[in-house]
């Protein structure tokens, strides 16, 4: 097996002025090519995760971290961010204060000037990205006149010109209405099955998570708790309901149907088998 792209070996890290840890002895390893989600209560260090695989922990933001974090093979700890940027892109909740620039294109093209690209591949590279998430022919449009969705999409697109190997998407839409986050959770679903990226959303979208991620970390006071396949953790709905954390909404009917005796087949964490299931159940039910 290949090595993993990113590695967390025995990783804690507190944040300058306080001795609480935010993460405490975190180990994982997410392959190349993974879709993986983060879930977890707010504080749980879903975010702190994520700083620490674009190297704005520490390098940014102080603080103590102990253990290694390997993102490409290369230790976040010795490469500042601007490079780190070149592997890592990351998108956070709120599209609209990211936006900087006066057009679309002005805006994909920010990091690019700031990488120091030049002006000939700028113009080929603007272009060819805007097309990826779907906002062709919006060049001259301002940001701000942009639908929620699409500023989100926008987001992305300034991430993905720099090439990075991974994207992590931090509570991505949690300011978007439904046809907002479909769209964006389509966007990352489509780059990470016909293009390979590396994809790591940390969210509170369960049925996102269980339709779209390859793997679900389950952190909790800077502990990763779970780790494994959404059927591995959903049908969890015990112990996650424990943590105050929701399942899709599939899992928790048929969980309650099973303590009634009224579901006899695994747990489903997908829509779609569950009604198939309950429709045969109801079948059998009126034989």
């Amino acid at each position: 097996m290949p090595e993993p792209i990113v590695i967390f070996d025995d990783v804690s890290y507190a944040y300058p002025g306080t001795e609480e840890l935010a993460l405490r002895g975190v180990s994982l390893e997410i392959q190349a090519g993974e879709y993986v989600a983060i879930l977890g209560l707010n504080g749980a260090g879903k975010t702190t995760l994520g700083l620490c695989v674009n190297g704005v922990i520490p390098t940014m933001l102080g603080g103590e971290l102990t253990g290694t974090v390997t993102v490409a093979g290369l230790n976040v700890i010795e490469y500042p961010v601007r490079e780190m940027a070149k592997v890592v892109g990351m998108v956070f909740d709120n599209p609209e204060f990211q936006m900087s620039q006066m057009s679309v294109a002005e805006e994909v093209a920010l990091g690019l000037e700031n990488a120091g690209v030049p002006y000939e591949d700028m113009k080929r590279i603007i272009p060819e990205t805007l097309e990826l998430v779907g906002l062709s022919g919006y060049e001259e449009r301002s940001p701000l006149g942009l639908s929620g969705g699409q500023q989100q999409r926008l987001a992305i697109a300034a991430v993905l010109a720099m090439k990075p190997n991974i994207l992590i998407m931090d509570e991505p839409t949690s300011n978007l209405d439904p046809i907002g986050k479909q769209e964006v959770f389509d966007m990352a679903a489509k780059l990470n099955r016909e293009r390979g990226m590396t994809v790591i959303v940390i969210e509170h979208e369960v049925e996102v998570m269980a339709r779209y991620a390859d793997r679900v970390i389950v952190l909790d006071k800077g502990r990763v708790i779970m780790n494994g396949t959404p059927d591995d953790i959903f049908t969890r709905v015990t112990e996650l309901a424990t943590l105050n954390l929701r399942v899709p909404e599939a899992a928790r009917v048929a969980t309650l149907l099973a303590e009634k005796d009224l579901w006899q087949g695994p747990v489903p964490i997908r829509t779609e088998p569950a009604i198939t299931a309950v429709n045969e159940l109801l079948g059998a039910t009126h034989a």
